[in-house]
């Protein structure tokens, strides 16, 4: 596997849980994936993602779970991170929040330095979360959205990898909060280590991208960083540029 580029050591990541290799059999249902272990036995695992995870969901390939006791999960076991020919990619998606949100913490994004109190989960609208917003004494409160990208090919991240009604909602809801004269961030967190530049997968989400042309005319800022991770952590990588 390539670009097994190495973790920011001066940036404390997250750390996984105990991973167990396996091969992947197929993803299916949007929440099961069929893995075999290395012992040989077959197991069902709870799949963290509900996109299309184009480019990240090969059968055949290496991947790592997670294992977990607790007696009310339907599934014993959490797929975690798949190994692609041209990097990791983490495939949960509840991954991108956390990290993004310790590494606020942590001064680790210039772009959202300065802030005292970090809240998440926000109501912003009728029926509507954002998932961060950062206040500080004298500043204008800043709501950020963060969008999981795994979809990469040829060195171009893409994002979405399937119709999303609920992230052309979000653009919407960030414009308003700015004509409201909030700051508003969509934030693109791709989980992986092979991706140059960033797009709006058009062919995909036309809509969706015509909608970030028309967020980030209103005003919306656009921040997009990758990751480094390898097998037992995983950290906020480098900011990467963006093309509308």
């Amino acid at each position: 596997m390539k670009n097994k580029r190495k973790n920011k050591t001066q940036v404390p990541g997250l750390p996984w849980p105990d991973l167990i290799q396996g091969t992947l059999i197929r993803r299916y249902k949007r929440f099961l994936a069929d893995v075999r272990l290395k012992n040989n036995r077959i197991v069902t695992a709870h799949c963290p993602n509900s996109g299309a995870m184009t480019e990240c969901a090969t059968p055949g390939q290496p991947v790592y779970l997670s294992s977990h006791d607790n007696p009310k999960r339907k599934l014993k076991y959490t797929w975690e991170i798949i190994e692609m020919p041209t990097s990791l990619v983490g495939v949960n998606t509840l991954v991108p929040n956390r990290l993004i949100k310790k590494s606020i913490e942590q001064d680790a994004i210039q772009e959202l330095k300065g802030y005292d109190v970090i809240k998440a989960e926000i109501k912003a609208g009728q029926g509507s979360r954002l998932d961060l917003l950062l206040t500080k004494e004298g500043k204008a409160p800043c709501f950020v959205e963060i969008k999981n990208c795994t979809l990469v090919t040829d060195g171009i991240a893409c994002f979405p990898d399937a119709v999303t009604s609920r992230g052309l909602k979000h653009l919407v809801e960030l414009q308003r909060l700015v004509r409201e004269g909030n700051r508003c961030v969509m934030f693109y967190l791709v989980q992986r280590m092979d991706a140059n530049v960033f797009r709006p997968a058009d062919k995909i989400d036309p809509a969706y991208g015509n909608e970030l042309r028309r967020a980030k005319k209103n005003r919306v800022e656009i921040i997009v960083y990758d990751v480094s991770l390898d097998l037992e952590q995983i950290v906020i990588g480098n900011k990467l540029p963006y093309r509308l």
